[in-house]
């Protein structure tokens, strides 16, 4: 049975990684924690995030916001130091509730037509949350992707430049993650196992990346991230 749920996870999370930009971490993470101990689960996201990244930067090179993504990676070198010191030092379940409130407060803000104006300053700002909570919990897309839906970004833009952002910030994270708190074999072993999985996912993704328009790419980014929300608060709270 514990096969066949990270069979699921991972595909699920591969699909929707590859057809909207930032599914993996956000649906995979999450689950991978009724699984594995928190350092497994988050190095196993971290690995396979960063395999899918690499397959797809090649495609997907022509939508990236090249200025938008220095930014990010500029305000991310603060972030990842304190995320590690965040995991090393607060017990998950009270970090896993902090996230899930934040993800559904902001959330609801989306939902109520809550809208804010891109700035230099502010990009560098959620680069910086997406690389606290990359290397605290392997999980960059929240900040990413609300600030993206609250400035109505386009689909193809959000999808080429998080991608392009999370090669580099999934490969610090790794880095950090095994310095400071080790890594074992059940990790690359399972990621290694996973890896089919992935590609299969990556194959479907592409095809329903296509069939995706802007409006219900909006709704659908809504569910998701309710969804995580009440899960992690839910985990959190028990």
């Amino acid at each position: 049975m514990d096969i066949f749920i990270f069979i699921f996870i991972i595909l699920v999370a591969s699909i929707l990684q590859t057809s909207t930009g930032f599914g993996f971490s956000i649906l995979a993470t999450p689950f991978l924690l009724l699984l594995f101990k928190p350092m497994e689960a988050i190095q196993i996201n971290l690995i396979l995030s960063l395999v899918i990244s690499f397959a797809l930067i090649i495609k997907i090179k022509k939508d990236i916001d090249y200025g938008i993504l220095k930014r990010f990676i500029i305000g991310s070198t603060s972030g990842l130091p304190i995320g590690i010191m965040i995991f090393l030092v607060l017990d998950l379940k009270n970090l896993m509730l902090g996230i899930s409130l934040i993800i559904l407060g902001l959330t609801l803000l989306l939902i109520l037509k809550f809208r804010i104006t891109q700035t230099r300053r502010k990009d560098i700002v959620v680069g910086g949350l997406s690389g606290m909570l990359t290397s605290s919990i392997g999980m960059p897309g929240p900040p990413l992707l609300l600030y993206f839906s609250g400035t109505d970004t386009d689909k193809s833009k959000l999808r080429g430049t998080t991608l392009a952002f999370y090669l580099f910030i999934y490969l610090m994270s790794l880095i950090i993650q095994v310095i400071f708190t080790g890594t074992n074999k059940t990790i690359w072993i399972s990621s290694m196992y996973a890896l089919p999985i992935v590609f299969v996912g990556l194959f479907l993704g592409q095809i329903l990346f296509k069939s995706i328009n802007q409006n219900f790419f909006r709704i659908f980014t809504y569910i998701i991230l309710l969804f995580t929300g009440i899960y992690m608060l839910i985990e959190g709270w028990k």
